[in-house]
């Protein structure tokens, strides 16, 4: 029997995104819910829940989660720092997969930028750059999130080095700066590119996404993956083994 897919935010590009991967993919769609639909009703059919809903229901659907015991897929974005640290407490006590981008080029993308910060020295700036259809709600993106959270990690500064964007006389660029610039506009779907620039040379980084089918396919990877797993937090490098 293929495995039953709980998507909730069904109604959202990515919801409908879900819903064509999963034929596609030769899994079942168990049910398909939106914000302000009985989550609990649909999971007495479906396996695994993949959310791609709006920040905050994230609770809420956390904790039905918890409840029925069921492995979950989060996309959902725009959470505060320390309302996802809260949230991830939570997200232990199942199966879970949380992460800004499903897509296998973009978490090859995190892997070397990983690299790349921990390779290169403070003297190479560096700044991310983000694209997005004019409709998305929140920024930077999630994706864009993650990259400036393992710039911060390897060069072990806190998020008070973040710049979102410059105005005015802002003086030089300090050293421990990392500079986070988010762009709306049109259909993109989603562009991302970590800079390093060091005087004589700039190395970029870019991952570009025409269909967010490559989202779709990857949150499915994501959850026929997860159900195979013991309680815990983790996220698509753990997907695609690149741990």
């Amino acid at each position: 029997m293929s495995l039953r897919v709980l998507i909730n935010g069904s109604k959202g590009r990515m919801g409908q995104a879900l819903a064509d991967a999963a034929e596609e993919m030769g899994l079942q769609l168990g049910a398909a819910v939106d914000v302000g639909d009985d989550l609990a009703a649909g999971l007495a059919k479906s396996d695994v829940i993949v959310d791609f809903s709006f920040h905050s229901v994230t609770p809420a659907v956390l904790e039905t989660a918890v409840a029925h015991r069921k492995p979950i897929v989060i996309g959902t974005t725009g959470h505060g720092a320390a309302e996802k640290a809260e949230l991830l407490v939570l997200a232990a006590k199942v199966p879970c997969v949380w992460a800004g981008n499903f897509s296998v080029g973009v978490n090859l993308l995190f892997a070397l930028t990983r690299r790349a910060a921990g390779v290169l020295g403070a003297d190479y700036d560096a700044e991310v750059v983000e694209m997005h259809h004019r409709f998305k709600k929140d920024a930077p993106s999630g994706t864009a999130a993650r990259l400036l959270e393992i710039i911060l990690e390897e060069r072990k500064l806190t998020a008070e080095a973040l710049r979102h964007g410059r105005k005015g006389i802002t003086g030089e660029r300090q050293p421990t700066e990392v500079g986070i610039h988010a762009l709306r506009g049109g259909d993109v779907v989603g562009d991302h590119t970590v800079m390093f620039a060091a005087l004589g040379e700039r190395i970029e980084l870019t991952h570009k996404a025409s269909d967010r089918g490559i989202f779709a396919r990857g949150a499915l990877r994501a959850a026929q993956w997860v159900v195979k797993q013991p309680p815990g937090v983790y996220d698509m490098q753990d997907v695609l083994g690149l741990k």
